[in-house]
Formats: C-alpha cells, sequence, structure tokens
C-alpha cells in the first residue's frame, strides 16, 4: 500500500478520493469538487490516499499549524476492511506531523478532531462500510488518545448555507498524555481560523465561540 499526496484536482486520483468522500460521508460534509482546487494546492493542508492495486482505499486529510505546534486531522476514510487502512493511515499521518515539528524546531503537542457522536444521532450510514460505523471509529480513536472538550459543540456546514451541524464532539489528542486541559483561548483561536473559509456562520457557532472566549480552560475528558 501507498501514502500517496494530492495536491491538484487535475490528479485522476482526486476523482477517486472524492467519490469515496460522496460515499462514506454526509452530503453536508463534503466540499464541492471544484472547491477543492484551492485546498489541494494549500501547502499547508495535506490530503493523502492509500492506494492498493490502483484504487484509493483510504484518506487522510489534516493540516499543521506552526504558530500553535497543533494539528487538525480533517477526516479519516477507511473504504475497505482487512486490510489495517486505519493503522496505515495513522501512523504514516503522525510520522508526517512529527517531521513537520520537527522542522519547526518542537515536538508535536497533539491534534485536534471532529468525532462523530452516536449517541446523539444514531443514523449516520457512512456508505455501509463497517470500519466507519461511528461506534467503531470513536472507540478506536479514545484508543488513539483523543479526548472530548468539555464544551456543546456545532460547527458551520461546510455547504456554506449558513445552517450548524451538531452529533459530533471536538477532541484533542495530546502527545503528552498529563495534559488534561487547554487554553480556551487555543481553542476559540483555532476554530476561528479553521473555518474562517467559511462565510455564513450560524449563529449558534458565533455564541459558542463567545462562550468559549469567556472560560480560561476546557477540560479534556474521556471519550
Amino acid at each position: 500500500m501507498e501514502y500517496v499526496r494530492i495536491t491538484s484536482i487535475e490528479d485522476p486520483l482526486f476523482s477517486k478520493l472524492h467519490n469515496l468522500m460522496k460515499e462514506v460521508f454526509p452530503p453536508e460534509e463534503v466540499l464541492e469538487f471544484d472547491l477543492w482546487k484551492e485546498p489541494l494546492e494549500d501547502p499547508d493542508i495535506r490530503v493523502f490516499v492509500a492506494v492498493h492495486e490502483d484504487e484509493v482505499v483510504g484518506a487522510t486529510e489534516y493540516r499543521y499549524y506552526k504558530d500553535w505546534n497543533i494539528a487538525m486531522t480533517d477526516f479519516t476514510i477507511i473504504g475497505k476492511p482487512g486490510l489495517s487502512i486505519g493503522r496505515f493511515l495513522a501512523q504514516n499521518r503522525l510520522k508526517d506531523l512529527q517531521n513537520l515539528a520537527k522542522e519547526n524546531g518542537n515536538q508535536l503537542f497533539g491534534m485536534f478532531a471532529e468525532i462523530y457522536d452516536p449517541y446523539q444521532v444514531e443514523n449516520y450510514e457512512f456508505g455501509g462500510v463497517k470500519p466507519m460505523d461511528p461506534y467503531v471509529r470513536r472507540e478506536v480513536l479514545s484508543h488513539l488518545g483523543y479526548k472530548r472538550l468539555d464544551l456543546s459543540y456545532v460547527h458551520p456546514s461546510w455547504e456554506n448555507n449558513g445552517e450548524a451541524v451538531s452529533g459530533l464532539d471536538l477532541c484533542f489528542m495530546p502527545m503528552d498524555e498529563s495534559v488534561t486541559e487547554l487554553p480556551a483561548s487555543l481553542v476559540a483561536d483555532f476554530l476561528t481560523t479553521y473555518y474562517s473559509v467559511l462565510s455564513a456562520k450560524p449563529q449558534e457557532w458565533v455564541k459558542m465561540i463567545e462562550d468559549i472566549r469567556s472560560r480560561e480552560t476546557i477540560a479534556l475528558l474521556p471519550l
């Protein structure tokens, strides 16, 4: 299996990746094909696919923020069972991020991720791919070390229609397991930067950011 970076919508692998995203994710979580042009060309956004026998069987998108020495996992897709795709992606992603942090003169502090909460919403299908089952994914990410932030979380829809998307937790995987909280300012600044690409912000999200900024720290709780 190969770990291949995609940097253009003209790459034939991207068409396969986009089709895979539409198969496994809800529509409001998938950016339109043409809108991927700038993100893929952005050197700070890293989109990698797992290629097995010329097919895209998995993928992950993430980014490293030098100023905060943290990363964000945008998504992880496991397209087929029985190939250890999840472990393959997680190991290669972490190795890449650790190298980026090292180039920045640091050791990676940790990584954010939005994680579906099937205990809130039970109708996530994810294309019928069993490894993508939200109960399975939640437990796997807990095993990796992710913890949920102590807040009621929503995010703006990627359809940029001003709708608030709920049913997820904002989580963080500290590289140092003794870390039990995050500065609230870091969380607010990160989310504001991360969603700056979307112009239509729901009022629920704006209020959430205000609430975060009113706090000193945010606890990391078991996932």
